[in-house]
């Protein structure tokens, strides 16, 4: 018997090499994912390394510099009503608005996830339930949502996170849901209830590895989605507060002003794009790498 698992372990592990080498061979042929990875890296490590690569104190008022245009000596990108240097806001506004759009992230997918596999697997009343309580949370515009929630909380990371969270598991939840009621009368999912494997193993070892590839493009389609509902939440004055930046916020400040100094939003509004677009971008490209179907018919 040793013998035999031996021989299979050694016969799956170039199998495992093979499929990742073709996902990873897939991904790299989409050209705007790969430079979305680049794009989403440098912003990463801009955010990460913000106290060390900014030119200045992002709080600190240097009224004598107030508006000051870019390219100015000192300001790369100008300076604030305040005079404070928009690039070193920009990059401590990354710590925020990515902290925050990661964090909602992986939330949303792990409440999704548990719901949308509970649902399909189990179904019947179970999944009814779920379903119309996935359907009459989708019928609320999110920003309304947001809203109503934010007016009730005082603004903070964690408070933003699970403002934004609450209110975007739904689609993630349907995702995965569709996804194991597919797989859930297939043969080794029915092997595997023969064996006497309960639900919870069933979920955990053969259901959830099967879903990887739509949770891994949901969840880079929620960091995206994520960072704009924040942007939303920080533009309308109910998000992050000053004097901490967040994106959002500083378009909020910025509005006031863009007649006179449009580069107070121009930046931060540039930031917000390339970010979600980057985690669209990414996101396509998972899908397209990762869709069963296509990496079946090249195996």
């Amino acid at each position: 018997m040793s013998t035999v698992t031996t021989t299979a372990d050694a016969l799956a592990v170039p199998a495992r090499q093979g499929l990742s080498s073709l996902v990873l061979a897939r991904f790299a042929r989409h050209r705007p994912a790969v430079a979305s990875v680049v794009v989403i890296a440098c912003l990463g490590l801009g955010a990460l390394l913000a106290d060390r690569v900014s030119p200045r104190d992002p709080l600190r008022i240097e009224l004598a510099h107030k508006f000051a245009a870019p390219l100015t000596k000192g300001h790369l990108l100008g300076a604030d009503e305040l005079g404070r240097d928009v690039l070193s806001r920009l990059l401590h506004a990354g710590r925020i608005s990515l902290s925050v759009g990661l964090a909602a992230m992986a939330v949303t997918v792990v409440v999704g996830t548990v719901l949308g596999s509970v649902a399909g697997y189990f179904g019947r009343s179970l999944d009814a339930v779920l379903l119309r309580l996935t359907d009459a949370m989708l019928s609320f515009p999110p920003i309304f949502m947001l809203l109503a929630l934010a007016a009730f909380v005082r603004p903070s990371l964690p408070s933003m996170t699970v403002i934004i969270a609450v209110t975007s598991w739904m689609d993630v939840t349907r995702m995965v849901r569709g996804q194991v009621l597919s797989l859930r009368e297939q043969e080794f999912v029915t092997g595997a209830r023969a064996l006497g494997a309960g639900a919870a193993r069933i979920m955990v070892r053969h259901l959830f590895p099967n879903t990887v590839g739509i949770i891994a493009v949901a969840a880079t389609l929620s960091v995206a989605r994520a960072i704009l509902l924040e942007s939303y939440i920080s533009f309308l004055g109910y998000g992050i507060q000053p004097p901490l930046a967040s994106w959002g916020n500083m378009l909020n400040n910025a509005q006031s002003y863009f007649s006179t100094a449009p580069w107070v939003a121009i930046f931060p509004g540039l930031v917000i794009t390339l970010a979600v677009t980057s985690f669209n971008f990414l996101g396509d490209g998972l899908r397209d790498a990762l869709d069963p179907r296509s990496v079946q018919s090249r195996a």
